[in-house]
């Protein structure tokens, strides 16, 4: 038996953004941390030194998994426009 399904648009489908979101933002975080981790056994020495490496990695995973997550759902930023070239002012000649 066929159902009769409507099928969502890819801009539209909440769901599958949503899961998109927590994929990345698990990944981010937990490479992230690793990445911190590994970096506070081999350069610090003390453990609280250690830890808030890891803490600054997960805190720079998650907020590139936010940053991410908010151009997933609302889009990317519009660019900002070069400046015209016709408003600048031309440089004259100087005479000494």
């Amino acid at each position: 038996m066929a159902e009769n399904k409507e099928f969502v648009q890819a801009n539209y489908d909440v769901n599958a953004k949503w899961d998109a979101c927590l994929d990345l933002t698990v990944r981010r975080f937990l490479y992230s941390s690793l990445a911190g981790a590994f970096g506070g056994l081999l350069f610090l020495r003390s453990p609280v030194t250690r830890w808030a490496s890891v803490a600054f990695g997960a805190g720079i995973g998650i907020g590139s998994a936010y940053a991410d997550c908010s151009c997933i759902f609302y889009g990317y930023p519009a660019k900002l426009a070069p400046p015209k070239l016709d408003d600048a002012p031309t440089p004259q000649d100087r005479q000494e």
